[in-house]
Order: C-alpha cells, then sequence, then structure tokens
C-alpha cells in the first residue's frame, strides 16, 4: 500500500481510512522532526491498539476522572500491577474486582484521546510496518471500530483551497488558530488529571498531592521495583508541573 511520505501532505483521518479499506493489519508509524515515534495498530484495518512517545492520560486516571477508582485504589492498584509486571487493567479487574466492561471503556477512551493528540502533530514522517505480534494490552478481540476511530476526523478534503502564487499570506502566529491545541500542556494536564482548563492553583494542589502519592521516600516500605516504578511515575508528574508552569 503506497501512503505519502509525510503527514503535512495528508491528515490523519485520511491515513487510517486508507488503511480501514484496505484491511491491512500493521503498524502505522508516525516519527515527529525531534525523533518521537508514534504508533497506531491495527487488525483487520480496525485500530487495536496506540502507542505514544510522549506522556499521556493513563488508565487509572481515566477512571478516576469517571469517578469509577478512588485515590486508594488507584495507588494500590498501580504499585501491584508494577510489582508484578502485569497490566494495570488486568489487575483492576482481577485483584480488585473492577468491572471488566468499565475498564474496557476506559481503555478505549484512551485510544480515542490518543488518537486526537495524534491528530495536532504539524508534521512527522510516514512509515507503515507489518507487525509479527501485537503490543502486550492490544484490543485485538475488540477493536475500534471504523465509526470510532474515523468520525469527526480531519481530512485533506476539507481543507480550503491554497492561496494562488504570489497571493499574500498572512504569517502564522500563536494567536492565529484559537482551536489549535497544545498537545504537550494538553497531555500535561492529562498527566496531573486535570481538565484543560484547570487554573494555576488547581495545577500546584494537582502536583503536591501527586508528590505525596509517588515520591519514593515517602513509601519506604515499598519494594525495589515498586520504587523503581514510583521514580518513572514520579519524574512524569514533575515534568508536567514543569511543562504547564514554564
Amino acid at each position: 500500500m503506497q501512503l505519502p511520505g509525510r503527514l503535512k501532505a495528508t491528515t490523519l483521518g485520511d491515513l487510517l481510512g486508507s488503511l480501514h479499506r484496505g484491511r491491512v493489519s500493521g503498524t502505522l508509524e508516525l516519527v515527529e522532526p525531534n525523533g518521537r515515534a508514534h504508533r497506531v495498530h491495527l487488525t483487520g484495518g480496525l485500530v487495536s491498539a496506540v502507542e505514544l512517545d510522549r506522556a499521556a492520560a493513563s488508565l487509572g486516571e481515566i477512571l478516576r476522572s469517571e469517578e469509577e477508582l478512588d485515590d486508594d485504589t488507584l495507588r494500590r492498584s498501580l504499585l501491584r500491577a508494577m510489582a508484578s509486571r502485569r497490566l494495570h487493567g488486568e489487575v483492576l479487574v482481577r485483584d480488585f474486582h473492577l468491572s471488566p466492561e468499565v475498564v474496557g471503556r476506559a481503555l478505549r477512551r484512551q485510544m480515542m484521546l490518543r488518537l486526537q493528540a495524534l491528530e495536532e502533530l504539524a508534521d512527522a514522517q510516514i512509515f507503515y510496518r507489518v507487525t509479527v505480534r501485537p503490543p502486550r494490552g492490544a484490543l485485538v478481540d475488540e477493536p475500534l471500530d471504523a465509526r470510532e476511530f474515523l468520525s469527526g476526523k480531519k481530512r485533506a478534503r476539507d481543507r480550503g483551497p491554497e492561496p494562488a502564487s504570489g497571493t499574500y499570506r498572512a504569517p502564522r502566529s500563536a494567536g492565529a488558530f484559537p482551536g489549535r491545541v497544545d498537545t504537550a500542556r494538553l497531555s500535561a494536564y492529562r498527566t496531573l488529571g486535570l481538565p484543560a482548563s484547570a487554573p494555576s492553583d488547581d495545577v500546584k494542589r494537582a502536583y503536591r498531592r501527586l508528590v505525596r502519592e509517588y515520591h519514593p521516600d515517602l513509601h519506604p516500605d515499598a519494594s525495589h521495583e515498586e520504587r523503581r516504578g514510583l521514580s518513572l511515575r514520579f519524574a512524569e508528574v514533575t515534568a508536567a508541573y514543569r511543562t504547564l508552569v514554564a
């Protein structure tokens, strides 16, 4: 299948539409100029997993925002998942008896949010690879339906006509596109479990709460594996906070 070489020549919606029509099973890889590589995995033309090379809303954060999970259960289930090297969703269902339907809906919501973040990429190199094995946690048996991942996606045909040669084009400024989302800041808000409209005071409160939750020194009884997981999570929270207060 022939795909464009760069994202600026097309849209994510057009790419996913082409792969869906071809009923492909493989991986769409988008590599940003800064080297970050993001992947959309497909099974029979349907999206079964989305991997972002940046901070994004976790399964636990989505469940907490939907009031399906309290903070204590989130913390304990994360520690158990890290210690046992199992998927967080598996731990929530098997060890904490959360409904498989609730976890499944949250996983699909997570994939949709990740696709939204990819749709905001200004440019990236496009690669398609035949995948021998899907990633852990891929929804191979129940992938996103085409109506879920194609509905509302931007298409190249929706763009306005290019100005004629010699026509003045106003320079683009930060405020020229009021609807454009800063994906780095959006991801940072998600990491802190906040909506993008949250004021600075809420950002500071969320950061202090997450520091108490994830700072390794505040969990002296944690195992080596648990401390390693806490350190990684604490680093993500700190990076998100710095993105929002910088």
